[in-house]
């Protein structure tokens, strides 16, 4: 029996329509493709989702092969490629960012800007705008997980986050994982 440790990273995007999740996934499982993590959306009038799938390496090779097809019949831009399972970090510390503030321009380039002068990986984002309870008010939030290297001095770190947040007006929190 053929070895099914092997991984692909696909993405898709097209307009958003009822239905897309299930044709990609039953395609997915008639090709015998396990999903190992997915994120999926829509961002404005777009569906757009991204996954990682396991198999055998004859039948991702099937996928591949089939993707202007699979592109034709779902409507979507589809991107695959060909990645390894990633082995945990025992180097890393694994934190989690959560920051509200009132929406303006920069706040995630700003962010990414802290974590990669200090060589932190970010290693999953989501950030969203919202109203206001009650006021109305433009707010956007962001939720990171993050790998910080273990001979980064954590207190430092926080003191520095939190300076920080504090000269650019975010509520913000940097924490342990809790997994």
């Amino acid at each position: 029996m053929p070895a099914i440790n092997n991984y692909l990273v696909l993405s898709a995007l097209g307009t958003d329509r009822p239905g897309i999740v299930d044709r990609l996934t039953k395609l997915l499982l008639d090709y015998d493709l396990n999903i190992l993590d997915s994120r999926m959306t829509v961002l404005g009038g777009e569906f757009a989702i991204l996954m990682m799938v396991r198999g055998n390496w004859n039948t991702l090779a099937k996928l591949e092969n089939a993707l202007p097809e699979l592109r034709k019949s779902l409507g979507l831009t589809i991107i695959c490629e060909r990645t390894e399972e990633r082995q945990p970090s025992a180097d890393q510390l694994p934190y989690m960012v959560e920051v509200v503030a009132l929406d303006h321009p920069g706040i995630v380039h700003h962010l990414a800007s802290f974590f990669s002068q200090r060589e932190i990986n970010i290693e999953d984002m989501v950030t969203g705008s919202y109203a206001a309870p009650h006021t109305g008010t433009p707010m956007f939030s962001v939720q990171m997980s993050i790998g910080v290297p273990a001979n980064l001095h954590i207190a430092t770190l926080r003191d520095e986050f939190m300076d920080f947040c504090d000269s650019m007006n975010l509520d913000a929190v940097l924490e342990p994982m809790k997994r």
